[in-house]
């Protein structure tokens, strides 16, 4: 491989220069060919074009190549990644200049169409017309909007009228669920993960992608209870309350879930929303399966959505009410359900306007609760000999039942 040349390339060139952690690193080869990379001791993975794993590190290695469109969606494309292809040719088909730069062996910064200037000021741009040409970039710019957020970069607005006549022309439609809950994934592990459905919604990509999200802004809500009055705006508040607690993935497509129901709120029966839980539930579990979202990911996105005002009125439920909502969650075999149903139902009081810093005490009660009721011996009650079957069960119900009525109607400090 004398003959060619290899470039540190993307978001890692991008990163360092933000003096962000780099934890990937993607290479461009140019003036290579196949055949000259697995000689090298290269191993091909690349099924759409020839990528390669460095036989050491690991890392990707790309060579140089081009795009031509020649069908709708992100399939139809012809590559050519002949050994003439050029370092710059190989850039200006990425999506945004701030990922279309490159450093040499040497550490000199290839940058041919003014990324480092864009970084500098803030800026997401698009580096040429044929951004249109691949739907998925619409929403890595989202992906990107909400990551550098913290950093203060937006989206030039010639870039963001381009994604709308993406969406306009039909391109965002031909993107196929897997590819959208790849990107959304990553989105939601970003500080600011609100930022990228704002973005979607913006250029009119929300309906058509998260059609059950886009259905709640314009929908009232009690303004008492949520001064923001407007049902997405809370859910968005709440999204980044969520990322602010440092919650998982899992628990913050929950709180983007949690109040899905609300958008089938009759409109005599605004601002309250009655029922609403119940009828979040079938919505979320839609939503997550036509996206492919993980099982695990899923079961708490549809739990948060019919039990999360049950956890808001721990103090005032029944211990029977109770018992239910601990196995509704199946958190006497499974503990940490409710910590997540905590972390999201914590996100959802504060995804407030005015509420950002409301303490969260039903925490407390309902862990103790938990506990208690966990405590019951089992293997005690069993030994009973009156006891047979079913009725071994029931009992250890009862007396999980008392252990928890005991927690919910102790006097607190501030009572």
């Amino acid at each position: 491989m004398n003959s060619t040349q290899t470039y540190l390339v993307g978001g890692a060139v991008r990163d360092d220069l933000l003096g962000r952690p780099v934890n990937d690193r993607d290479w461009v080869v140019v003036g290579a060919t196949p055949q000259t990379m697995t000689d090298a001791g290269y191993k091909a993975v690349g099924k759409d074009f020839p990528v390669f794993l460095h036989p050491e590190t690991h890392e990707e290695y790309a060579l140089a190549r081009t795009e031509r469109k020649t069908a709708p969606g992100y399939h139809g494309f012809v590559m050519d990644f002949q050994p003439g292809v050029t370092l710059t040719e190989d850039l200006n088909r990425r999506d945004l200049t701030v990922n279309a730069m490159a450093r040499s062996d040497s550490g000199d910064l290839i940058d041919p169409f003014g990324g480092l200037t864009d970084l500098r000021a803030g800026i997401l741009r698009h580096v040429s017309p044929a951004f249109v040409e691949d739907p998925v970039r619409i929403l890595r710019v989202a992906r990107y909007a909400a990551t550098l957020a913290p950093l203060g970069f937006v989206i030039a607005k010639e870039t963001r009228q381009l994604m709308r006549e993406m969406v306009t022309n039909g391109e965002v439609d031909a993107l196929v669920p897997e590819r959208v809950w790849a990107e959304t994934r990553r989105a939601l592990a970003a500080d600011e993960p609100a930022v990228f459905f704002h973005v979607l919604r913006d250029i009119g990509a929300l309906a058509h992608l998260f059609p059950e999200v886009d259905a709640l802004f314009g929908v009232q809500q009690p303004v008492r209870h949520h001064p923001e009055i407007d049902a997405g705006v809370h859910t968005l508040l709440v999204l980044d309350q969520s990322a602010k607690d440092n919650s998982s993935v899992d628990c913050r497509f929950a709180a983007l879930c949690h109040d899905l129901g609300k958008a089938t709120t009759p409109a005599h029966r605004l601002p309250g929303h009655t029922g609403h839980e119940a009828a979040g539930e079938p919505i979320a579990r839609a939503l997550a399966k036509r996206l492919g979202v993980p099982r695990q990911t899923r079961e708490l996105a549809a739990l948060a959505a019919r039990w999360h005002t049950h956890l808001h009125r721990m103090r005032q439920l029944r211990a029977e009410t109770a018992m239910g909502l601990f196995e509704a969650i199946d958190a006497l075999r499974r503990p940490e359900r409710l910590e997540a149903m905590i972390s999201v139902c914590r996100a959802d009081v504060r995804g407030r306007l005015g509420f950002e810093n409301r303490p969260y005490p039903q925490a407390e009660w309902a862990r103790s609760a938990l506990a208690a009721a966990r405590a019951v011996n089992a293997g005690e009650i069993a030994k009973r000999s009156e006891l047979r079957g079913p009725a071994i069960g029931e009992a250890v119900r009862r007396s999980q039942i008392e252990a928890i009525d005991q927690v919910l109607n102790k006097q607190s400090p501030e009572d």
